[in-house]
């Protein structure tokens, strides 16, 4: 399909380190935190320390599945092409679809907070403004969006400065609350247990909430083409990335817990880190953490902008959705008309959005729903790993483990969470979920009927691709992925 392409992405842009702090920005640690450590608590309690560190282990199967599929496969559109050449076009459509409604849903989740934080810093009442709120979160929104249409060297600087700022913030506090003597309750073990739990149906619904707080970490795959040496970076960031939020949220979690009362927690439900930040820290101790989620916001805008149009690129590129999303711009060598339309449909849906209800209502539901949407496409990507590399998978008890058996633990207990939380959920946020899913049935069975070439897909196989195109470092001949010209970032 590589022939069809046009002019591409801009390659060998991004570096290893540029690549990790896109992944931890992609997770939003100080983001997640504020907007679902309340839900979390409000869904399983004490537990939820103990709902953060068991959906960690299989969502590192899904990292190393990325990670895998990555070496094989250099693709704009990650679990869109993969599953789509692993398992079956359809569901490789389905897994880029699933990603694309729950990044969009989640700019308009996510774009709230950001304008409630920002006005927040100036006066704690002006963030209840739902209207102010949605106002100011719009002009960041357009920001971020100027700064994504000016290509990646421009998105991962303004990246480093917001993650930076963020992560030197979380760490003093994750110190501070270690040191901290005032006490709501004593740490206990048996947060970390399945004591606190209750029940399959409650253990599930807190991994589908965990699930949120993880995801984003993938946007290294769908930066790929645009990485130097991608096919280890890429994989290397997300695993990396995942580490790094994981020691965050346990510690801000336990925090919590420890620190706050449940009718604290309760009572500050939109904006727990303000007020944990005030019990450690008292007067600058909340202001300082409003910075750190009001900068996480929007640099989690920033990456899930990139996951959605580079993943719309990859479709519009192998004419599975309209063939102009695949353009890219002359001078930013970005997907300009897939950022665009993306931002018109983002901004109309927050406006839409706000007809509906406070900005506690809107989150908890779209979290939920976009959690089943995750849970879908993690899951199908873990799947395609082990079918990938089928016939390596017992050259080596490294590849059995790392490419197989925990990918596929990981993508089982994906779909766990998804069958398993449905009974747990509103309507609405199941109307949302399995409704955008169901959407994409209708461009799907379209562009299948037009005859787009990605629904004839050259299957993924391991051992071919790794025979044929793994170059080792300094080796003469450079990889058909790694074309055009070193940058001096």
């Amino acid at each position: 399909m590589s022939n069809n392409r046009g002019r591409g992405l801009q390659a060998n842009v991004l570096g290893t380190f540029d690549t990790v702090v896109m992944a931890v920005a992609g997770s939003a640690p100080a983001y997640s935190l504020a907007a679902t450590t309340a839900v979390l608590v409000g869904a399983v309690g004490l537990a939820s320390p103990a709902a953060l560190l068991y959906c960690a282990i299989p969502m590192l199967g899904i990292a190393l599945a990325f990670s895998y599929l990555s070496r094989i496969d250099v693709n704009a559109g990650a679990s869109y092409s993969w599953v789509g050449r692993t398992l079956h076009p359809f569901l490789g459509f389905i897994s880029g679809w699933a990603l694309v409604i729950s990044a969009t849903i989640f700019m308009v989740a996510g774009s709230l907070p950001a304008g409630s934080m920002t006005l927040a810093l100036f006066d704690e009442k002006l963030a209840d403004n739902t209207a102010l709120s949605t106002v100011v979160g719009a002009l960041w929104f357009l920001v971020m969006l100027g700064v994504v249409l000016g290509g990646a060297r421009l998105t991962v600087r303004a990246q480093l400065v917001m993650s930076g700022v963020e992560l030197g913030i979380l760490a003093l506090f994750a110190v501070l609350a270690v040191f901290h003597t005032h006490n709501a309750r004593a740490f206990d073990w048996s947060w970390l247990g399945f004591s606190h739990f209750d029940g399959m149906g409650g253990f599930a619904s807190g991994a589908l909430l965990a699930a949120f707080y993880y995801w984003g970490w993938d946007v290294t795959s769908n930066l790929s083409e645009e990485t130097r040496n991608s096919r280890r970076t890429t994989g290397l960031a997300g695993l990396i990335g995942v580490g790094i939020v994981f020691l965050l949220f346990e510690v801000f979690t336990i925090a919590v817990n420890v620190i706050l009362s449940s009718k604290q927690i309760q009572e500050n439900d939109a904006n727990v880190l303000a007020v944990l930040g005030d019990e450690i820290w008292p007067g600058w101790g909340g202001k300082l953490l409003i910075v750190s989620v009001m900068l996480s916001t929007i640099a989690t805008l920033e990456t899930t902008l990139i996951q959605v149009t580079r993943s719309l690129f990859a479709m519009g590129r192998d004419r599975t959705m309209p063939s102009a999303l695949g353009r890219v711009h002359r001078t930013w060598n970005t997907p300009w008309v897939a950022i665009v339309v993306v931002g018109g449909v983002a901004l109309a849906m927050f406006i839409a959005s706000n007809a509906l209800g406070s900005v506690g209502e809107i989150l908890s539901d779209a979290i939920s729903a976009i959690g089943l949407q995750i849970a879908v496409y993690y899951g199908l990507a873990g799947l395609a790993v082990v079918v990938a590399y089928r016939k390596m998978l017992l050259k080596s008890p490294a590849n059995f483990l790392l490419g197989g058996l925990w990918p596929l633990f990981g993508a089982v207990f994906m779909f766990w969470i998804f069958v398993e939380s449905l009974g747990e959920l509103s309507g609405a946020a199941i109307a949302i979920g399995i409704g955008g899913l169901a959407v994409g049935l209708v461009p799907m069975l379209w562009y299948w009927r037009q005859g787009s070439d990605y629904y004839r897909p050259a299957k993924l196989d391991a051992t071919r691709t790794v025979e044929a195109e793994y170059v080792p470092d300094g080796a003469g001949v450079p990889s058909r992925l790694h074309e055009g010209l070193p940058t001096d970032f």
